[in-house]
């Protein structure tokens, strides 16, 4: 896979951030369905999900992998399989929202929409559009056959991301809560 396009990010007047990613995958529907939407798949990539029940309403709690810290029990607040799975969990991390399409070369490739909607200064903007630039980089190396190895991760590919995204959104002005 080549490069994993950079993200985007609006933030509302209420101080509301929205953070978009649209990947071209070249993995089939059904695979990325399994790497968003199921706790094995969600492992390999981006943390452990115990409960995930499968349903529009189900629980969902979402573990660190490398801390073990668990976020606010959330719920599945969009489900279509296949197409849709959308979690909201604790307040930090909001709503993140997973839609997927068939990707323009055709059955083997896949157009992976990821958003997330949150609350919170400029930093945890900046925090979270590198954290989703790496989980997604970790994403498509998971497709690949290569999951990702918690223990052996660092943060400075995350450093690395991080100041690219200060730099695109400089200068900003200061949000307030």
């Amino acid at each position: 896979m080549s490069e994993m396009p950079r993200g985007r990010s609006e933030t509302r007047d209420d101080g509301t951030h929205l953070v978009r990613y649209a990947a071209e995958l070249p993995h089939p529907p059904p695979e990325v369905w399994t790497a968003v939407a199921t706790p094995e798949g969600l492992a390999g990539w981006l943390c452990a999900a115990d409960p995930l029940e499968p349903r529009l309403g189900g629980r969902v709690v979402l573990h660190r992998l490398t801390s073990g810290d668990t976020e606010d029990p959330g719920r599945v607040t969009a489900w279509d399989p296949g197409s849709v799975a959308e979690y909201t969990v604790d307040p930090a991390h909001g709503r993140i929202r997973f839609h997927l399409e068939p990707g323009p070369g055709g059955e083997g490739s896949t157009v992976l929409r990821l958003t997330n909607e949150f609350r919170g200064p400029r930093e945890h903007l900046l925090d979270r559009l590198a954290a989703w630039h790496d989980h997604l980089e970790c994403l498509a190396r998971a497709l690949d056959g290569r999951p990702a190895d918690w223990r052996e991760r660092t943060s400075e590919r995350w450093l690395h991301l991080r100041e690219l995204y200060e730099r695109d959104l400089a200068p900003w002005p200061k949000w307030e809560p």
